[in-house]
């Protein structure tokens, strides 16, 4: 994980707390019509918490995202990553449409799962 996204990251967990607590603070308002507000308030700070701890980066194994590998061209495995035996080459080519590089989609046939690797 690169720096510049775990800062990002840790930002919008500290935007999510804070959203949420400001919720709660509304929920606590003497004569109730916050109540409702502060109700979607909360759910919304739990919603950005959550999205920013199960997101992952683009194209990558769930192994490399938690052992903060570093990333290859366009999010997907570093270049020259050796590729469990399991994953067979498919023909599924596309490009990328943030960085322009051509991604080969590898697929485990058993479990479906499937690695990106450039081929610039």
């Amino acid at each position: 994980m690169s720096v510049g996204l775990g800062l990002a990251r840790l930002l919008v967990i500290v935007g999510g707390v804070a959203i949420a607590f400001l919720g709660l603070y509304l929920i606590t308002l003497p004569g109730g019509p916050g109540t409702v507000v502060g109700i979607y308030t909360v759910l919304g700070g739990l919603a950005l918490i959550v999205g920013a701890l199960i997101e992952r980066v683009r194209y990558r194994s769930d192994a490399a995202d938690r052992d903060g590998a570093p990333t290859g061209p366009a999010g997907g495995e570093p270049p020259g990553t050796p590729l469990e035996p399991r994953f067979r080459r498919t023909d599924e080519i596309f490009t990328d449409p943030t960085s322009g590089h051509r991604m080969r989609v590898w697929s485990d046939p058993a479990s479906g799962e499937r690695r990106y690797i450039s081929e610039d």
